[in-house]
Parts: C-alpha cells; structure tokens; sequence
C-alpha cells in the first residue's frame, strides 16, 4: 500500500528568508516550533520531504557541497527536536534552465513519489509561494500555503500562518478520514 508524504517547501516554511537568501548554515534560522510541527507529523506516521528550488547553485552564489551543509544542518536541528525529514531535493539549476524539476513543474515531488512509493493523491505539499501550491497541485496532492492570508493563492486547498498550523490541519485531515 502507498503512504501519504508531506512534502515541505525549505525557505519561508521551514526556516526564516527574510534576511536574504541562505548560503551558509549560520544563515538558516528555523521558524518557532517549525522542528516541532515534523516531529508531530512524523510521529503521526507521515513520511516528510523537503522539495526547494535552490538557483543560487546555478547562479554560482553557493556551491552544491555548501548546499548539501546547510541541509545536514537543517536535518540536524529537526532532529534535535526529536523530528526527521527522510529526504530533502533540491532544484539547483538556473532559474531560467527551463528544467522539469524546478517548482511550479511537479518534478522533485515526482520523482520522491516513485523513489519512496508515496500516494499522491493523500499526500500534502505545504509552501509559501504561488509556485508550491502549483507543483502541488500538478502533482496531485492537497495544498497547504503558509504565510499570510492575503497572499494566499485561492487555489490553496488550506491557508495557515506557519508550519505548526499547518501540521495541526493535516493530521485533524487524517483524524477525520480514519
């Protein structure tokens, strides 16, 4: 049987980028009680994914080995809070490459899908931009923009204001269906 994921958007979900973007470790800031929202979704049994469009590798503002530090720094901090993230893809290209891969494509979550035997159609994507809720949709699973509400693109399928938010919405989702 297939599992319903949650795949996260990294930057304004996760962690703050209001200071710029992240190119160092010391640079990644995680939201309060954002660690603490995977935790509670992991525990519930979801298998969760960090899917982030990353061009400033292609850009050259960071190298991939940079990028993949600041993510063992990001696993670490949510398992510190007792969380785990089973798998963290990232869109390295130049924005302008026209890849499959970068969001609003639905190609990292794709490509997680078949990788882990994940059900689209049960699963979530939580993002903080027009284009999360887009590869999300394109995917097939239900929406959930964080950020605020006048932001939110309609097709949302829930708006929240952060990721504990979030979390709570998508496991009283799984309450109500069980």
């Amino acid at each position: 049987m297939k599992k319903s994921a949650v795949f996260l958007d990294r930057d304004g979900v996760i962690n703050r980028n209001d200071r710029g973007p992240v190119n160092s470790p010391s640079e990644l800031v995680l939201y309060p009680k954002a660690a603490e929202a995977i935790r509670a979704l992991k525990q519930a049994g979801f298998p969760l994914f960090v899917v982030t469009n990353q061009g400033g590798v292609g850009l050259g503002y960071l190298s991939k080995e940079e990028l993949e530090e600041i993510h063992r720094y990001l696993i670490a901090e949510v398992e510190s809070a007792g969380g785990a993230i089973d798998d963290i893809v990232a869109c390295i290209h130049d924005p302008s490459a026209g890849c499959d891969c970068r969001k609003p494509k639905p190609g990292m979550i794709f490509a997680l899908a078949e990788k882990y035997g994940l059900d689209l159609k049960t699963s979530y994507m939580v993002g903080d931009r027009d284009t999360d809720i887009q590869a999300g949709r394109a995917a097939g699973t239900k929406t959930v923009f964080v950020g605020a509400t006048d932001r939110a693109p309609k097709e949302a399928d829930y708006v929240a204001p952060d990721l504990w938010t979030a979390a709570q919405w998508i496991l009283d989702q799984r309450a109500t269906k069980s």
